[in-house]
């Protein structure tokens, strides 16, 4: 039986734009010989903090560590309401840090929380509230906070997808505890590693003591003490922290995020404005009072259908496309099995999960390359509609 042949991806679905700024740091962290959690992080915490609008950032080793902590370090220990259409660290980070996922549904022009759906999930033990920012948009955040304070609710922001996003010119982070992500998919990228932002100090230091065995303070900020041996834990931590190597490739990165979320938007227009001219194809949305970042372009197809055999075709073709997400988290076995979710909880969400594609997106995309992902996907849908 002879095995389908399938083309290399030309145009891959990302590529982290990584220059001779960030080279050039790198040597000179390694000649420093200071590998572990140093100077550059302190560097990248300020600057990034500054860049958010927050009084705080500390850096970490993924977005993940900065969820579960955002949620330890608050003692939120019972029910947090969050959208299912998520990457399953969202979810992930509320159970290991010992607390219980509500999983609630999406608008289905913006896929982010619907905060109509959020009020409707509150218990007496609903203790907070974690948007994710979908693809580079930020949610309604006014609305959420409104419903926040009606409850006493905290707020975690899943800000991994949405850097440099903002709502109401508020950059998503600012407005309540930031969890962001830079995975090389991400609009800047350390390779792995994360970042918490927060305008509360309190928070801060303990985020930043539990993320190093729960001792505060730093082998940097020890070194020039009397005694720079004395480490004394209060609290059981963990190891969650950026290396120094890491944090110099985030602080180049930063310098040129906003050109770099620039070009994504000049390229995501250029996508809206040729494919709203094909009948099967929503084009994403930018909402009202929002500036989104494009970290992900994600298109929605009229009938649901043609998804599959449109991926296999684009895959044919060279574009590296994919989904983000199906299924929807509410829907892993895990969550099946221990919070009893199941096909239908959440109409909006099951249906644009099984309904979206997502296409090529980053800073370095050529016209042709543009042009190639608009053609390919026009000549792939009549094809698919002939084989039908």
């Amino acid at each position: 039986m002879k095995k389908e042949k399938h083309m290399a991806n030309e145009i891959p679905l990302c590529i982290p734009n990584i220059g001779n700024e960030e080279i050039r740091e790198l040597k000179k962290v390694l000649k420093s010989h200071w590998l572990a959690h140093g100077p550059k992080n302190e560097e990248f915490e300020r600057e990034f903090a500054n860049y958010i609008g927050t009084k705080r950032a500390v850096t970490l080793n993924s977005c993940t560590s900065a969820l579960f902590l955002a949620i330890l370090a608050q003692d939120i220990t019972e029910e947090i309401i969050l959208p299912s259409f998520t990457f399953v660290a969202s979810a992930n980070a509320i159970v290991t840090a010992g607390a219980k996922p509500i999983f609630v549904d999406i608008n289905p022009d913006d896929f982010c929380i619907d905060h109509k759906e959020i009020e409707k999930r509150i218990t007496k033990n609903t203790q907070a509230i974690m948007v994710v920012h979908y693809a580079g948009q930020s949610c309604q955040m006014d609305k959420i906070i409104n419903i926040a304070g009606k409850y006493n609710l905290k707020i975690i922001e899943d800000s991994a997808q949405a850097i440099g996003a903002t709502y109401n010119n508020r950059k998503t982070g600012s407005w309540a505890t930031g969890c962001f992500s830079f995975f090389p998919t991400k609009n800047i990228t350390t390779g792995e590693g994360g970042m918490i932002t927060t305008n509360d100090d309190t928070f801060a230091d303990k985020v930043k003591a539990m993320a190093s065995h729960g001792i505060p303070g730093t082998t940097l900020s020890r070194k020039d003490t009397k005694k720079p041996w004395e480490r004394e834990a209060i609290y059981a931590g963990y190891n969650f922290r950026m290396s120094n190597i890491l944090a110099a490739i985030g602080v180049e990165q930063l310098k040129k995020l906003d050109e770099m979320n620039k070009k994504r938007r000049e390229n995501a227009f250029y996508l809206n404005n040729k494919l709203s001219g094909i009948d099967e194809i929503i084009v994403p949305l930018e909402s009202q009072d929002c500036y989104h970042t494009y970290q992900m372009y994600v298109i929605r197809l009229k009938d649901s259908s043609l998804r599959d055999n449109l991926l296999f075709k684009l895959k044919s073709y060279g574009i590296g496309a994919s989904v983000h997400y199906d299924p929807p988290v509410h829907l892993h076995p895990y969550y099946m099995k221990n919070f009893g979710s199941k096909v239908g909880d959440l109409a909006v969400t099951e249906e644009v999960c099984k309904s979206a594609i997502t296409l090529p997106m980053f800073p370095q995309l050529k016209k042709q390359q543009l042009k190639k992902i608009v053609q390919t996907l026009g000549k792939s849908i009549l094809e698919i509609r002939k084989e039908v």
